[in-house]
């Protein structure tokens, strides 16, 4: 049984989630608080800005500097409804968040017109389907859903829906039956494939919780002027938290206080026997140190990822698409002949590909160029083994079969920007210039700054840098660490970190934080 972590590192402006499956950093996720706004789910109050019957879509201000996208298959066969309702919420006529007293409008024809449905300068409420990406602004749908964890809210409908994967038909019935018994009027509801086996209580309560959101953006709506936030999903660590958490969850490491308490607080809610895992870390180094995650990520984002065996991948991203390339590289070959080996290495290649497409995020076309085999046989067991691998991903994706040139294309929803994280360095000795200035006597410049520090009677140090550097300063009976306790009479700790440039380096006081100097 695969064991889960999920691990949050916490600064004032930024929280990083890093989730580990087995130990290995199968996701990534960024959240800017300084930039924390048109999220996928995040809900706006918008104004039509140009409507284009070309492309039978309209560009809508929701107050991102390019226009955001709103196709009409994307308005929702109760556009009119929710028109009114949003109209009705504003000028204070909609004396209610509830929908059992609004009467349903005509639905709007499935194949009909944009120009027919949606007028210049109206205002509208739009959820954001995809971040913006690149020079693209956001792309909106106005059926607008609110998710929990095991069920979605879809205001205007009477409908129950269930997820596909959810096969058993007793179960099915048992889902139904229930959800149509405590449903609020007009609103429909989608059962989420978490939901299998839970009880009435769980769903209840996910219900209420969904309710309680939608009468907080009708409350956000009243009086308000576009463009204009006006429901946000919760802080991403929740989010994640909510989509991910399973029985094969751990442990959840946090590093700040307050958010310890918030996460705690909701998993007793949804999960009340999961408490404990959630733990709070306390310690000097940074939690993605200690817990491996910087080397990883330093392994996993470069144009040349490396394998266990020896073999390695080379990722090329252009506009249109992404390119990865199978090397065999220096692999220890077996006795075998050249088509077992290469099944082996790309084997072994897809299974890190189905990791770094999900840790990177990596959307739209990417094409995969496996080493070529000769044998079907190899090559439906390469496909089907990818198929497999990519089974935990929760993004859409569609896998080919190989074309004839053995080159494997697929798709890959993309809905929010590629994470991408540089991991090659700019020697700060020379800037990249190529010409290395007198600084490279970095011991000699560590050791000067340190006695300066001395002099001025700083009580606690410690020293930051490189591990290669860590090592060197620690290495021998007469290291250069034991010889800067004999001729200042204090002990230096050092402390090696892979995040830090090879020259880089920075004194820690005795509350952990950098001396600036």
């Amino acid at each position: 049984q695969d064991v889960h972590e999920l691990v949050i590192k916490s600064t004032p402006t930024k929280v990083d989630i890093a989730l580990l499956s087995e130990k290995k950093l199968i996701e990534l996720h960024c959240e800017d608080g300084e930039n924390d706004k048109f999220n996928v789910g995040d809900i706006y109050l918008g104004k039509v800005h140009k409507i284009v019957p070309s492309l039978n879509a309209a560009f809508i201000n929701v107050g991102y500097e390019k226009d955001a996208f709103l196709h009409y298959h994307d308005l929702g066969v109760q556009f009119k409804t929710m028109s009114k309702y949003v109209k009705n919420t504003i000028s204070g006529k909609q004396t209610t968040a509830k929908l059992a007293y609004n009467k349903l409008e005509k639905g709007i024809e499935k194949d009909g017109k944009v120009k027919d449905n949606l007028s210049s300068k109206q205002l509208i409420a739009v959820q954001i389907t995809k971040e913006p990406i690149s020079a693209k602004g956001p792309r909106l749908s106005a059926e607008i859903t609110l998710a929990g964890r095991f069920l979605i809210l879809a205001p205007f409908s009477d409908k129950i829906s269930i997820s596909q994967k959810i096969q058993d038909k007793a179960e099915k019935e048992r889902l139904k039956s229930l959800i149509s018994s405590i449903k609020p009027k007009n609103f429909g509801v989608i059962i989420r494939t978490v939901a299998q086996n839970k009880k009435v209580a769980d769903l209840d309560l996910d219900l209420k919780d969904l309710e309680k959101k939608w009468a907080i953006m009708y409350g956000n709506l009243k009086n308000a002027a576009p463009p204009k936030r006006i429901f946000s999903e919760m802080n991403r660590s929740v989010t994640v938290l909510r989509d991910v958490l399973n029985k094969d969850f751990t442990n959840i490491f946090v590093d700040d206080t307050q958010l310890f308490s918030e996460l705690k607080d909701y998993v007793k809610t949804i999960a009340p026997e999961k408490e404990n895992i959630v733990k709070q870390y306390i310690g000097k180094t940074s939690i993605f140190e200690a817990k491996g995650i910087h080397k990883q990520i330093k392994a996993s984002f470069g144009k040349k990822v490396n394998l266990p065996s020896g073999a390695y991948l080379i990722i090329e991203h252009t506009e249109a698409m992404h390119v990865i390339d199978v090397n065999s590289g220096n692999r220890k070959a077996s006795e075998q002949n050249q088509e077992q080996n290469a099944t082996e290495t790309n084997i072994e290649a897809a299974e890190e590909i189905a990791r770094i497409l999900r840790l990177r995020d990596m959307g739209g076309i990417i094409v995969v160029d496996f080493i070529d085999m000769y044998e079907r046989k190899n090559n439906k067991k390469l496909v089907d083994f990818f198929r497999e691998q990519m089974k935990g991903d929760r993004a859409k994706y569609n896998i080919q079969p190989p074309s004839k040139f053995g080159v494997i294309e697929m798709t890959r929803q993309r809905v929010r920007p590629e994470t991408e994280i540089k991991t090659t360095e700019v020697c700060s000795t020379c800037g990249g210039s190529g010409e290395v200035q007198a600084s490279i006597l970095l011991i000699e410049e560590i050791e000067h700054k340190l006695i300066f520090l001395l002099e001025r009677n700083h009580k606690s140090i410690s020293l930051h840098v490189h591990p290669f550097i860590a090592a060197y300063l620690r290495k021998g009976v007469k290291s250069i660490q034991r010889k800067w306790l004999i001729k200042h009479k204090k002990w230096i700790q050092i402390q090696g970190l892979t995040k830090l440039g090879m020259l880089d380096y920075n004194f820690i006081d005795s509350d952990n934080k950098v001396i600036k100097i």
